[in-house]
């Protein structure tokens, strides 16, 4: 069964919704019981990552979804602030986060851009994975993006006074820093090919 993290933080309506409208069935997870199920996870993310980390502390669903995730190899995919609290520090709060993957978050220059960035922006995707994706405009709404420790963990980039992460893949983790729910048919296709994805395909 696909599960969807939902949280004081999150965005879990919405992506139920994407994720109905592609005809796959779901189910919201607001305790770590109810990952242990699950063929996917989707933990979707609005706000910042110092409240996502403290959510999930609270909702006692970290030590359950690392166990899934990283010892299980369940498919995942986080998404905008979701991709974010993968990596170890970010800037917003000084906080910690998951630390599942080497790197940091830092802001956009509000020097350079206006910030956040909010609306459509296109994103290229640098390498091919078992989820696949198309170069695409997608939307985004983000003052913070992911600098990757390992290049080889980007997955996806995209322009906004300069390159940035837009997505990352490693092994069965996928995260876009892009709204997938809200990108309409581009977001829909790549939403779609992860949900189709296996564990043997990873």
């Amino acid at each position: 069964m696909i599960k969807i993290i939902n949280y004081k933080a999150g965005n879990a309506p919405s992506v139920m919704h994407a994720v109905n409208k592609l005809g796959y069935s779901a189910e919201f997870a607001f305790k770590s019981e109810d990952l242990l199920s699950a063929s996917h996870i989707i933990l979707p993310g609005v706000g910042s990552a110092k409240a996502t980390i403290e959510s999930l502390n609270e909702l006692n669903l970290i030590n359950t979804l690392e166990e899934m995730v990283l010892a299980k190899k369940v498919p995942f995919l986080g998404i905008c602030v979701g991709l974010q609290i993968l990596f170890e520090r970010s800037e917003e709060d000084d906080a910690d986060c998951l630390g599942w993957l080497k790197g940091k978050v830092v802001k956009f220059d509000s020097k350079k851009v206006r910030v956040p960035q909010m609306g459509w922006n296109k994103v290229s995707f640098v390498k091919q994975t078992p989820a696949f994706a198309s170069d695409d405009y997608f939307y985004f709404v983000n003052s913070y993006y992911a600098v990757p420790e390992d290049k080889t963990d980007v997955w996806g980039a995209a322009d906004y006074g300069g390159a940035f992460t837009a997505a990352i893949q490693r092994g069965n983790i996928f995260a876009t820093q892009f709204h997938a729910e809200k990108s309409g048919e581009a977001g829909l296709s790549l939403l779609n090919n992860f949900l189709k994805l296996t564990r043997e395909d990873l």
